[in-house]
Parts: C-alpha cells; sequence; structure tokens
C-alpha cells in the first residue's frame, strides 16, 4: 500500500488516498491528504469542518448529515461544498474509512437503488 508523509512520519493510505488506520489522523496528515486532493491549504473553516466530521464518526460510526455540520460548526448551511467542493473529500480529508459505493452515492446526492 502507498504513504503519505508528513515532516518524519509516513502514514498509509490505500490505494485511492484514504488513509489506512482512522487513529494516524491529525491536522497535518489532513493537510498532506488536502495537497493530494488539491486542496492548497486546510483554513481554520476547513479544519473545524473535518474535526466535527472525526468526532461525529467516531461517535457514530456514520457520516453527519451535511447541514447538521454546517450548523453545528456556526458556518453557513452549504459549508461542506462551498470548502471541498464535495462531501466524498470532505469524507477522506477527515481520514475516515473509504465508504462504500451506497455511501458515496448518498454523498453526491444520488438517490440508492
Amino acid at each position: 500500500m502507498p504513504f503519505i508523509e508528513y515532516g518524519s512520519t509516513k502514514v498509509e493510505v490505500d490505494d485511492e488516498g484514504y488513509l489506512v488506520n482512522f487513529d494516524d489522523w491529525n491536522e497535518q496528515v489532513a493537510c498532506a491528504l488536502a495537497e493530494r486532493e488539491g486542496i492548497e491549504e486546510l483554513t481554520r473553516d476547513r479544519l473545524e469542518i473535518l474535526r466535527f466530521i472525526r468526532e461525529y464518526y467516531r461517535k457514530f460510526n456514520y457520516f453527519p448529515i451535511l447541514t447538521g455540520i454546517c450548523h453545528n460548526v456556526h458556518q453557513p448551511g452549504n459549508c461542506v461544498a462551498e470548502q471541498f467542493v464535495s462531501p466524498v473529500v470532505a469524507w477522506k480529508l477527515a481520514g475516515l474509512p473509504k465508504p462504500d459505493s451506497m455511501i458515496i452515492n448518498i454523498l453526491q446526492g444520488e438517490t440508492p437503488d
């Protein structure tokens, strides 16, 4: 499996860039993941979103409702799309395990079959 490096630390990711170990995540890892996704900077607002997503996932083992994220971090109702373009990218940068295709479809606004 591939690795990403930040400083002197290597973190394992899968072939699509999702963290293999949920507990390897920190803000530096998030920055390295963001760079791989073409996001130049993780601002305070973006990091706030990612931290909320991680804590919600840790507690409920699921991705939070998008408007709920924005409400809880006191940002506009479409904050995930505004900050990350796609909830799937936010999922990846938050260091969550790779979602299955049904979850990806839901995050992309498609209805499951």
